[in-house]
């Protein structure tokens, strides 16, 4: 049971990837957002290839909870997305994830930030996965 996770953000959206059994979250991606119905071909390609069976998305709330102008963007995105696949597609509350992936990269001596997306979205995922098992 493969599940996808992502980090959508203006630039770029970061993927993950469970293994087969849905334990264990690792990076997989980043896409360099371009156009959109372009950025949505390209995750459905993967949830097709990888045969995907959840889409985990993370959702950026502000610290006190509340939806900003981000979170409604992924919102947006995420439906776009929803309408293009069959498999269930589920919000993850992302606060901090973004600031944790930068320190785990830091700690591995990873100097790209183009990884940190990557990483985000596998923070995002694995805490689901965590939670579900």
């Amino acid at each position: 049971m493969r599940s996808l996770g992502l980090d959508v953000g203006d630039k770029r959206i970061g993927v993950a990837l469970s293994d087969p059994h849905g334990i264990l979250a690792s990076p997989y991606t980043v896409i360099h957002r371009q156009h959109e119905p372009v950025d949505i071909e390209a995750l459905v390609g993967i949830i097709c290839q990888q045969e995907v069976t959840r889409v985990i998305v993370g959702l950026p709330r502000s610290m006190d909870g509340s939806l900003g102008e981000q979170a409604e963007k992924v919102k947006v995105f995420t439906e776009k997305l929803a309408a293009k696949i069959e498999v269930p597609v589920e919000f993850r509350d992302e606060r901090l994830t973004t600031v944790s992936a930068r320190r785990l990269m830091k700690e591995a001596r990873v100097k790209s930030a183009k990884h940190d997306d990557a990483m985000a979205a596998a923070l995002i995922l694995q805490s689901y996965l965590d939670e579900i098992t």
